[in-house]
């Protein structure tokens, strides 16, 4: 888990199967269903037994959930509950980032926001806005260069073009 991750994990409890209770210290309260990422792994097979499922706990350091010996970051629960609730996760916006080889910098000139702003989006300090995140997907999709702003979007041709 990152050292820059800011919600710290309060508590966490076991509801239907596969489905968790989530408290942070930002006051917010996420349910995550995890069922998928349990089957994805062979070595989690044994977290679907429902006896099994009911003992999930905060680790030691509270850096995560855990049953047993297998966990799950914080930072990861975190954002796929974020994404799952219809949200934006700091796990999108830092891969938007990554995609588009973006450094803070780059993403705050992209963006028209300070740098400081972008780094809050990122480590998940601030909660990213809906419209930040259109944002973003709209400067992917037509890639303005240096100050220029684009008139409209691009063509799906002219899309394709950018992106080869």
């Amino acid at each position: 888990m990152s050292d820059y991750f800011f919600p710290q994990l309060q508590a966490v409890e076991a509801m239907a199967p596969y489905r968790l209770r989530t408290t942070w210290s930002t006051g917010e309260v996420l349910e995550i269903d995890v069922e998928d990422r349990l089957r994805r792994h062979s070595a989690l097979a044994p977290i679907l037994d429902p006896a099994m499922f009911t003992r999930v706990h905060i680790s030691e350091w509270g850096h995560g959930i855990e049953w047993i010996d297998e966990e799950f970051g914080a930072d990861n629960v975190y954002a796929w509950a974020k994404e799952q609730a219809g949200e934006v996760s700091h796990e999108m916006f830092d891969d938007w980032m990554s995609r588009n080889g973006l450094s803070l910098s780059g993403a705050a000139e992209a963006l028209g926001i300070s740098r400081r702003m972008v780094s809050y989006y990122r480590t998940a300090h601030k909660s990213i806005p809906r419209q930040t995140w259109l944002a973003c997907l709209g400067w992917e999709a037509v890639k303005p260069e240096a100050r220029s702003m684009p008139r409209s979007l691009p063509t799906a041709l002219e899309y394709a073009a950018l992106h080869a």
